[in-house]
């Protein structure tokens, strides 16, 4: 099947990175780079802030990014021994939807 968008290749070699993103963006929408780069800043940033507030954030098909607080607990430090106590914190937690799950697991990536 032909698609018309254009090649992905580039999306299985490494890393993707907001430049990457941005080129791809401007490459099949008929924006600018720098729009592209505008959407691309903006969605991070909502994403960050929404977080930073202790919300969710669901990206259907992909998935869901939970804010968690973590309470404090014992630990041990790995270089001497000792015990020490690690902090409460809060940490950012995702879960894929069985769609991205489905995705992974194919042997061959889907474009």
């Amino acid at each position: 099947m032909m698609s018309l968008l254009p090649s992905t290749a580039w999306l299985f070699d490494m890393t993707i990175t907001k430049r990457k993103l941005t080129h791809y963006l401007s490459d099949t929408m008929a924006l600018t780079a720098r729009e592209c780069a505008a959407l691309v800043d903006t969605l991070f940033d909502t994403i960050r802030l929404t977080l930073a507030a202790g919300e969710g954030v669901n990206l259907s098909g992909f998935g869901n990014f939970t804010p968690r607080d973590k309470r404090a607990r014992p630990g041990r430090n790995p270089k001497n021994g000792k015990p020490v106590e690690i902090k409460a914190r809060r940490v950012v937690a995702f879960r894929a939807s069985p769609l991205l799950k489905k995705m992974t697991m194919a042997k061959e990536p889907l474009t």
